[in-house]
């Protein structure tokens, strides 16, 4: 796996940052959570003026192996007819992108479809869709480090626009799945408590995906201690990155690889609902100081999606009960972060309004 130079954000401005937040014409504390986020990104950017020049949003889609065992209440075929639909504008990411100036980019990671009479898609196709984890891990090393590899090639295109916030969606039929068992194995958080309904699945559905992945998890010990008996896997190799093969998808993993590089180059990084959420524990959990560069903007209406934001010990901007995936409640919260932007940038200070600082 490539080796990425993630460091914190210096610290040494925040007095400086602070200072401009306070002395702007307004009671001290008064715009909340806008102050905190503020905050955030002037230290991200190292700026007391901050900017969202050329917003990026990528919309990853890939298909899972899973999908076969009747864990979702979608169809495989939907990944597919949604991605060109996507190219037609006519879904909720193009919508949202629309509305807040962001430019769209649609990524074929793995979709289990010829799109390459498509010229909107950019076609970065690992494989028509993951191998089943439930009998075997879903991609090998080598597609592992392609994936990983093309999303850092995502986001340096983005950089190389002027991009310096970016927003990641996915789409992919069943990746609610994988996201469950991540929250599962990275958060040590019992599996029922982390399967939700997905797209739809009524309580008999949920019951037979929490079978299917209960014995997915248990074939996956049953595979690492077999890889550590037969020394294929160190011990010491038995990180975040196993799991992350094992169980994710190509849109998934491409997504932790655009976070990981956005995060060396210093943006902003959006951070929308359940799925994106897990491909952010599992970045953080091979880098946690990436955690740093990341907005978590909603919490949405999958089950385990609050427990996930509340095991990485944040808060998201909004809860709007969205389930939607593409990265569409990450768009919706983007006005809130304009906004703090905006504070930094356009709000008087004390002195130059002639207002008396009473405090």
């Amino acid at each position: 796996m490539k080796q990425f130079n993630i460091q914190k954000p210096d610290e040494s401005l925040r007095p400086a940052i602070q200072d401009k937040i306070d002395n702007l014409n307004k009671p001290k504390g008064s715009l909340g959570r806008l102050e905190s986020l503020a905050m955030q990104i002037c230290l991200i950017q190292q700026s007391l003026s901050p900017s969202l020049s050329h917003p990026c949003h990528l919309l990853l889609g890939g298909d899972h192996g899973i999908e076969r065992e009747g864990v979702s209440a979608s169809p495989r075929e939907v990944t597919w007819q949604q991605m060109i639909n996507f190219t037609r504008g006519g879904g909720g990411v193009n919508m949202f992108c629309r509305q807040h100036g962001f430019d769209l980019t649609i990524v074929d990671m793995g979709v289990d479809y010829d799109l390459t009479s498509y010229p909107a898609i950019l076609h970065r196709k690992i494989a028509r869709g993951t191998r089943n984890f439930l009998y075997e891990p879903a991609m090998t090393e080598t597609e592992f480090d392609k994936t990983l590899s093309t999303g850092i090639e995502l986001a340096d295109n983005c950089q190389s626009k002027g991009c310096r916030i970016l927003c990641i969606g996915e789409m992919g039929i069943a990746n609610t799945s994988p996201s469950s068992i991540w929250l599962h194995l990275f958060g040590n958080i019992p599996l029922k408590a982390c399967i939700g309904a997905g797209s739809g699945l009524n309580s008999n559905g949920i019951s037979h995906k929490y079978q299917i992945l209960q014995q997915a998890v248990d074939n996956y010990h049953t595979y690492l201690k077999n890889q550590l008996h037969n020394g294929t896997l160190s011990p010491d190799k038995e990180t975040a990155i196993t799991p992350i093969a094992y169980f994710g998808g190509f849109e998934m993993v491409a997504a932790i690889g655009a976070m990981l590089r956005a995060a060396e180059l210093h943006l902003i990084i959006l951070i929308d609902g359940f799925i994106m959420t897990a491909c952010a524990m599992a970045a953080c959990m091979l880098y946690p100081q990436v955690k740093d560069y990341m907005i978590f903007t909603h919490c949405g209406d999958e089950y385990g999606h609050n427990q996930m934001l509340r095991t990485l010990g944040v808060e998201p901007l909004v809860r709007l009960g969205m389930r939607l995936g593409e990265g569409t409640g990450a768009l919706c919260a983007f006005p809130i972060i304009d906004s703090a932007v905006r504070m930094m940038n356009e709000m008087n200070n004390f002195d130059n309004a002639n207002i008396t600082k009473y405090f």
